[in-house]
């Protein structure tokens, strides 16, 4: 009987080869994840899901397709960390990986470039398109020559890629910032061939038959993308800052402040869930919001809480747009948006305001009499045309209250006696703000 199973075993195992050849032939899944356009810090937590789905799906390897100019540094290195981090090997198959992309392609296991390629010219910039500062280069170098190093590369290519003042012998004089060609790249042993499509690609490695699956941001991925963006940015906090505004100057909660809130929530709920605003920068929101309301609601005049309430809404808005590590382009940014929500937040204030100015069931905010010294500094508006008016006082006058004249309420004050609520009074003189009044008698009947 013993002698019997390995014959059996033996006969078995074609059979055993034959049911798994489809599965091993046509059930695999390579991921590609496209990295195109300017990177954002949107995209990290792209290419992070997409990595995080591969390893769920058991893909055998994932490909990032890279045709990106560059863009956010802080946003690459989120990319970096997660293409090192991932347990399934990601490929990188380049079109065009400049600047903040070549340091994604050399996160990857290997490199692959189309025809035409081009890889470097990763120098960091300030936003005239001048070089940054020393600090910058050097961490960027840095971390270059750290990827470099990781991949068994030489390390003084991936340096003068950031720095144009490093030579490398037979690849880049001094003075001028390595950008790498296909060609280039072969040679010198940073691409590992170079492939035309994607199916070439899956051929080189090994994946002839593979289902190729292409990830796409998720319609949440796409709205934080989009409330993140410099353009829409400004919008959000003008939004914010205008609702919060109009509710300051009318009673009760309305939609004034539903707005406002509404508008600062998405504009710092999506930096949030991008990584660029933190626990800090909401505090200092906080703290300013605080601080503004105790000068408009309990502190009067203006002064040095108010003051302190600004600058801590200002440094938390710039401080939410920089993440960990803010290049001079990223400042510069972030001043610009904060600079256009104030102007467009000043235009509109100044407009809803003007216009209350000639509304007066509003109140008025504006002075509609000038404050000159021979005018006795009046502060309301001269209302000749009310006296006379009969009306109903709808407080007793003690002799100050208010009274009902048409479908206006008025500050009045009594000319003597007090007068009861519900009493008729007539306006007997208008003093600016300073509506007298007198209690209007019956008549009696002879």
């Amino acid at each position: 009987m013993c002698s019997q199973r390995p014959l059996l075993r033996v006969l078995l195992l074609p059979v055993l080869a034959l049911a798994l050849l489809p599965s091993v032939l046509y059930g695999q899944k390579v991921y590609r994840i496209p990295i195109e356009g300017t990177i954002d810090r949107g995209l990290g937590p792209f290419v992070k899901r997409s990595l995080e789905g591969a390893l769920e799906e058991g893909a055998r390897f994932a490909v990032l397709d890279i045709n990106t100019p560059g863009g956010r540094v802080d946003a690459a290195w989120q990319i970096v960390d997660a293409v090192q981090e991932s347990p399934v090997p990601v490929y990188a198959f380049v079109d065009r990986a400049l600047s903040a992309g070549a340091m994604i392609a050399l996160a990857a296991d290997d490199i692959y470039v189309r025809p035409g390629a081009t890889l470097g010219a990763a120098t960091p910039v300030i936003g005239s398109g001048e070089k940054a500062s020393e600090k910058m280069v050097s961490a960027m170098r840095s971390e270059f020559r750290a990827l470099a190093e990781a991949r068994g590369l030489d390390p003084r290519i991936a340096e003068a890629m950031v720095d144009e003042e490093i030579e490398v012998a037979g690849v880049v004089e001094a003075g001028k910032l390595l950008t790498l060609s296909a060609d280039e790249a072969v040679s010198v042993g940073y691409a590992r061939a170079e492939v035309a499509t994607l199916d070439e690609l899956l051929v080189e490695l090994g994946a002839r038959n593979a289902t190729v699956v292409t990830t796409r941001p998720n319609w949440a991925e796409n709205i934080v993308r989009f409330l993140t963006n410099p353009v829409v940015a400004p919008l959000l906090l003008s939004l914010g800052f205008l609702g919060l505004l109009f509710e300051v100057k009318t009673p009760g909660f309305g939609v004034g402040g539903l707005v406002g809130l509404i508008g600062l929530g998405l504009f710092f709920g999506a930096h949030l869930i991008v990584g660029l605003a933190g626990l800090e920068e909401l505090m200092l929101i906080g703290a300013g919001l605080v601080l503004v309301a105790l000068e408009v609601f309990v502190i009067p005049g203006f002064g040095v809480a108010g003051a302190l309430g600004i600058v801590a809404l200002g440094a938390g808005v710039v401080m939410s747009m920089l993440g960990r590590f803010p290049t001079l382009m990223d400042m510069g940014t972030a001043f610009a948006v904060v600079g256009v929500a104030m102007a467009l937040t000043g235009a509109f204030a100044y407009a809803f305001l003007r216009h209350l100015k000639w509304t007066r069931r509003l109140g008025g905010i504006f002075l509609r009499a000038a404050t000159t010294k021979e005018a006795g500094y009046i502060s309301g508006d001269v209302r000749a045309d009310l006296v006379g008016h009969v009306g109903v006082a709808a407080t007793a006058l003690r002799p100050a209250g208010v009274g009902i004249f048409g479908d206006e309420r008025i500050d009045v004050v009594s000319e003597g006696p007090w007068i009861e609520e519900g009493s008729k009074i007539e306006i007997m003189q208008s003093e600016g703000y300073r509506h007298v009044v007198r209690e209007v008698r019956k008549k009696s009947k002879r």
